[in-house]
This record gives C-alpha cells, structure tokens and sequence, in this order.
C-alpha cells in the first residue's frame, strides 16, 4: 500500500515515526510519502517537506506567512494527485491538515486522521467538516472520544503514543548521562521551552531569571532537534546553567524538577513523574485571539486529563520571575511533590496502556483491505 503521511512538528514527527514502524509490520509492502522530520525520514520512505521548514507559531505568525503556507498546500495538493497513495494519513497540524482533507475527500482520496485536531478546545463547528472529510479518526485522549459523540461521531480510541516511546526508548544511566554531559552532581532542574525560536526566546528570558536564587540546583536547557545550539547559546550566560541537545528523554529520566512550555511536553514531563510548572507566555496578538477562540478550563494536557489543576499554569502576564520562584520552590518541596506523583500515576492510568501506534496501524491497515 502507498500511504501520504503529513506531520507537522517534533511531536508529529515521533509519532508518525512510530505509526509508521507499525505499518511496516502490519504491511510488507508499505511504502511511505511524507511531511514531517529527522525521525519519519529515519524509518524510510521519501521526505517531501521537514517540518522545521513551516513551524509558525500563533495567530499573528500563521498570518505573516500566509503567502507561503498557501503555496505549501498548494505544493502539497499537487504532491499527493502525482503520488497517487491508497491512503492520507494526517496528524494533528489542523490548519494545514483540514485543508488538504477537504480538498482529497472531493478528490476520492481515503483519508485517516491520526491525533485528532484540538476541535475540543476551540471552534467546535470544525467536527461537521470533520465527519464529511475523515473516513477514519483515531484518537488519543480518552475525552476527546467522549467530546465526539456529541456530535454523533463515532471514533476510535488508541491510547496515547507517548506511552509506548518512553517505555521503548533506549535506557541510559544517570551516572553516564551526567558524564556524557559534563553535568555535576546537583539535582537537576530540565528547562524545556519548546521548539520555535519566538517561543524559546520568550520561554527562556522568564525561565532563566530565578537561576541565581537556586545554587544548590543546576538548570539544564532541553535542545529542540529544530534549533542549532548557535541559537541557544546567547541565552547560556550563567555557569549553573547547562545545555543538552535533542535528549529530552533523557534529561527528564534523571531531572528532579521542570518548568515546561505548555503543549506535549507537559505530558512527557508528567510520564516521567517529575514535578513541573507549565508556562506559557505568546505573541501579545495572538494570545488576545486565543484567549477568545479557547473555552478550556486549562491548557495543559496534564489538568485536561485529570479535569483538576495538577499541575500549576502560569499564562502570559502570570509568568513572571516573582511566579516562577514561588511555584518553583512549591514542587521543590517534598510534601508537595508527593501529590504530584499520586497524580502522575493515576494520569497515566487514564491513558490505558501501550500500544496506541500498533492499535492505529492495525485499523488503518484493516480499512483499507476491506476497501480493496
């Protein structure tokens, strides 16, 4: 089978990586095409497009670069009519996704969606374009499921993917992940601002102004695989800070606390039961738009799973050095960091087990035998 798989980030990117892995054994024959990055590219197939070519972030950036994401979709249309796959499959990345599924569904391409676009955060009305663009949607949150049905739509639930890419990847000690990086024996405090420049310059400035009150700790910055450590560098300017690329797994396998940029990373910090402070501070423009288009009560993935405020949000004005520190020395303390891993536990319990990537592979590979 011919499957047209379009990601849009680093976590698309690990994702597709893995659901791809999982068509292999599911299909011999499978040969791939696809937008995404390092980790797809890694698996084989042919790479149309790296992600780190269109990562725009916030109302306000999407529509500075409208020119060229309107010839990306364009290129894109063009790319899968020359291709000719048996399937689409789209990961999250809805603005982009949504308007190629549109486009192949009058096209009489079968489309799957893998990683349901956040139409339960903001914009519900998007389900009815859903439901008559996407043949199949298989989804990894146990409320989005239940957020569908309302709107008659019957989806197919996974798990969550992340389960399985921690559990499978490769294990490290933290004597030797501590040599390997020159880091010294202090506790560690993972700094993970996410993976755009505008927002690790903005994550970064607030992240690193308690640094000088925590000597006791040492600060380590989790390298995007999108950014060059030529970016990062201009921020490492305290010998107590520290910079690991491309090992975020790792980092937080031996970290004894976080401060997180809101979004997937907040689940990954969470799977590895560390204490953390999300934080989230956007382009003032965008965030007025947001903050008018989101109705949800959180937005980290952690809370909206457990529908409680596990972890401590600090959004745009909140996040502030006076606030970092407060919340900081909150999951630094041991009486606090017991609740968050009676949370952290009963999170992952929600999640169900592994397998969410061998799951959507085998439904994605059924619906199109029977389709043949």
């Amino acid at each position: 089978m011919k499957y047209y798989i379009i990601a849009g980030e680093a976590s698309g990117d690990l994702h597709g990586s893995n659901l791809m892995k999982a068509l292999q054994k599911q299909d011999v024959n499978a040969d791939f095409r696809f937008w995404g990055g390092d980790l797809m590219q890694n698996v084989g197939g042919t790479l149309v497009k790296h992600y780190k070519e269109r990562a725009f972030m916030g109302f306000a950036e999407v529509i500075m670069n409208l020119s060229k994401i309107f010839k990306d979709i364009a290129f894109c249309k063009t790319d899968i009519s020359a291709y000719q796959p048996d399937v689409i499959i789209f990961i999250d990345n809805s603005g982009f996704n949504l308007r190629i599924a549109k486009w192949a569904k009058l096209n009489k391409f079968r489309t799957n969606y893998y990683i349901s676009p956040q139409v339960w955060a903001s914009r519900a009305k998007r389900v009815h374009a859903i439901k008559h663009d996407i043949d199949n949607m298989y989804v990894i949150l146990p409320f989005v499921k239940d957020f569908y049905k309302k709107f008659d739509y019957d989806v197919t639930y996974v798990g969550h993917p992340l389960i399985d890419a921690i559990a499978d990847r490769p294990q490290i000690s933290e004597y030797e992940f501590r040599a390997q990086h020159e880091l010294n024996e202090k506790p560690i405090i993972a700094l993970l601002p996410g993976s755009r420049k505008q927002e690790i310059s903005k994550m970064l400035t607030v992240m690193l102004s308690v640094v000088n009150d925590y000597p006791d700790y040492q600060f380590v910055i989790a390298g995007a695989p999108s950014q060059d450590y030529s970016f990062y560098e201009q921020f490492i300017t305290n010998p107590n800070v520290h910079f690991v690329a491309n090992k975020t797994y790792d980092l937080l396998s031996v970290s004894f606390a976080a401060l997180v940029t809101s979004g997937t990373a907040t689940l990954e910090t969470a799977l590895f039961k560390i204490p953390q402070v999300v934080c989230y501070k956007g382009n003032w423009i965008s965030y007025q738009i947001g903050k008018r288009l989101i109705t949800l009560k959180y937005i980290s993935l952690v809370n909206l799973i457990m529908d409680k405020p596990v972890v401590k949000e600090l959004i745009q004005d909140e996040l502030n050095t006076r606030n970092l520190k407060h919340e900081l020395d909150i999951i630094l303390d041991e009486y606090e960091r017991t609740k968050f891993f009676i949370n952290y536990y009963e999170l992952e319990k929600k999640l169900g087990g592994k397998g969410a990537s061998r799951k959507a592979a085998e439904h994605i590979f059924k619906s199109l035998k029977q389709n043949f």
